[in-house]
């Protein structure tokens, strides 16, 4: 069984060992924080003629990222846990399918935290997978594992790439025909800064009570903190404006302009009538008002329909206060 990404680490490692005649069936999870994969996963099986499945992680991977025994990388990014965390679910399909070992496209050396010899160490441990873990692209740098040192895996056929650098990857993935691959890039959220402070800040002001939309709401739009119990998210444009509509609840408040051209806003709390003003000016200071004032904001909330009606923007003073 191959933990695969969709990548092109991934890609390579499976296709080294199905060129052993080994037969591989691929594993995708797909997790609140990570760029959507899926597609590529199936793409690949399709390539490769495979069997691939593709499962979604939720509040429990969720949990973990909140607190993590190994703790986080340069953001909130808990690698050798997130790490530790797919393998053990990993270990119940190889169980299913009766798969011998796990495949991933891991290189030593390409990520600081997860993909040193001693953390790969820790995780294979943890995971109860040790000796089971092949990593076909670093392989010839690491101990050997079962399935090599049963002759299941020809480990003269394997690799012994290390660092950051992807230029072998590209250059095999050429000689082998690989061609449709993403470029080579990290796609996990919680390694960004700017998603990791709303993270941080949604772990700080909700204790326990976050739900899987709060997360989802995370990467859309700009985010104000009104109080410990309100929040603000402001499209950036007309598709962010759908996504808010779209992922509102009904203890939501959506807010968005009717007399201009402007973002929709949602508000996450329960608010008094002149939070619902200043979140207007907010809107206004987005917009692109093409009339007099007073500007009119339609909120749609728990108690059907209601306007307001407001003369200025936020000052920028103000608003840079608020956001998170």
């Amino acid at each position: 069984m191959a933990l695969f990404s969709g990548g092109l680490d991934s890609t390579l490692a499976v296709r080294l060992v199905l060129d052993q005649g080994i037969e591989v069936t691929i594993l995708n999870f797909l997790t609140p924080f990570l760029i959507s994969t899926s597609q590529q996963v199936t793409r690949t099986g399709t390539q490769f003629g495979l069997q691939s499945k593709v499962i979604l992680l939720g509040m429990d991977y969720i949990h973990m990222v909140e607190n993590p025994s190994h703790g986080y990388g340069k953001n909130m990014n808990p690698c050798i846990d997130c790490r530790i965390f797919m393998l053990q679910l990993a270990t119940r399909y190889m169980e299913e399918i009766n798969a011998s070992f796990l495949i991933t496209g891991e290189v030593l050396g390409q990520r600081p935290m997860s993909q040193r010899q001693d953390t790969l160490r820790i995780i294979d441990r943890e995971s109860n997978l040790k000796g089971l873990v092949l990593r076909p692209l670093s392989a010839l740098l690491l101990e050997p594992t079962i399935p090599e040192r049963e002759g299941i895996v020809e480990r003269d056929k394997l690799l012994g790439l290390s660092g950051r650098s992807r230029k072998d990857q590209m250059r095999l993935a050429e000689e082998l025909g690989i061609k449709d691959y993403p470029s080579p890039a990290g796609g996990c959220l919680l390694t960004d800064e700017n998603f990791s402070r709303k993270l941080r800040d949604l772990f700080s002001t909700t204790g326990a009570n976050y739900t899987l939309r709060d997360v989802e709401l995370l990467p859309i739009g700009r985010h104000f903190r009104l109080s410990k119990s309100v929040k603000v998210i402001v499209g950036r444009n007309e598709r962010e404006n759908q996504r808010i509509e779209l992922l509102k609840e009904p203890h939501h408040y959506l807010l968005y302009p009717q007399s201009f051209t402007g973002p929709a806003a949602l508000i996450c709390g329960e608010v008094p009538q002149d939070v619902m003003i200043l979140v207007s000016r907010i809107i206004v200071r987005y917009g692109k008002p093409d009339g007099t004032p007073p500007h009119t904001i339609n909120v749609r909330g728990k108690f059907g329909q209601q306007q307001f009606q407001v003369s200025s923007p936020i000052d920028d003073e103000s608003l840079e206060k608020l956001r998170i």
